[in-house]
């Protein structure tokens, strides 16, 4: 299942805030979303899943005309809002990932419940599946959140900062998870900011700034100096650590 997003434009107030963005998504591909603060990666994501008014079109398997139920099954999406509002537990939270797939007037069938039960596995939380979810700290709400995202089994996965309000630890562990789901064929399209963990699990980097599409490629050939000091606007310190390039953002090269 490829995802295609072809010249995609998000007006507001009468202003392009994303101005004619391409990209692809292929089955068993990480890709990281990169690029500054208000560059538009959010809003691309958005536009892509449906969820903000846009002109261009995007196609899923050469497909510009799916049912929203259709595209629900095929697309799961990890919204960058994290917060929980409802008095639910966090089984019943992680088991809104099925509702596409789910008949009215039905409960959960066993292949539903299986589907949450090792979403929450995956992401650690098994053990508090029964927990209110409003009483997680905003790291357990997280990790629900991608649970009920990974729930959908989709072939493919757009996630907004999934690892952010998580301690390096759990940013390890969802990246290493994000991983183990491009190794079994699911297309992964990351929004990211920690530009080590971009170029460490990545495949491919798209990088985006004042909402367009500006550089394409493997980490190792994006994530440079150049790149950093000309979108960034920082001077990094770079080196390699088992094979894996690591950046640490350094000093500023213009204030704000």
């Amino acid at each position: 299942m490829k995802l295609e997003a072809r010249a995609i434009t998000v007006e507001a107030g009468g202003c392009a805030i994303i101005k004619d963005a391409h990209l692809t998504l292929a089955p068993g591909e990480l890709v990281g979303l990169i690029g500054p603060n208000g560059a538009g990666k959010s809003t691309l994501l958005r536009a892509i899943v449906g969820a903000m008014r846009h002109s261009g079109e995007v196609l899923l398997g050469g497909d510009a005309h799916l049912t929203p139920r259709a595209k629900a099954r095929m697309l799961a999406y990890l919204p960058q809002e994290r917060r929980v509002e409802w008095a639910i537990s966090v089984s019943e939270l992680v088991a809104l990932g099925r509702h596409p797939f789910e008949r009215p007037f039905t409960r959960l069938t066993p292949g539903d419940l299986g589907a949450v039960e090792e979403a929450l596995a995956q992401v650690g939380l098994g053990g508090i599946a029964m927990r209110s979810a409003k009483v997680l700290s905003s790291g357990e709400q997280a990790l629900a959140l991608l649970a009920r995202a990974l729930a959908v089994g989709a072939p493919l996965l757009l996630a907004d900062e999934p690892v952010a309000a998580l301690d390096p630890y759990h940013q390890l562990h969802v990246m290493e998870l994000l991983r183990e789901r491009v190794r079994a064929g699911t297309g992964v399209l990351a929004v990211l900011h920690d530009l080590t963990l971009a170029a460490r699990f990545c495949d491919r980097v798209i990088v985006m700034r004042q909402g367009q599409i500006v550089r394409e490629g493997t980490p190792r050939a994006i994530i440079d100096a150049a790149m950093l000091e000309e979108v960034y606007r920082i001077v990094p310190l770079i080196g390699e650590h088992e094979g894996t390039r690591w950046v640490m953002p350094w000093r500023r090269t213009t204030p704000l």
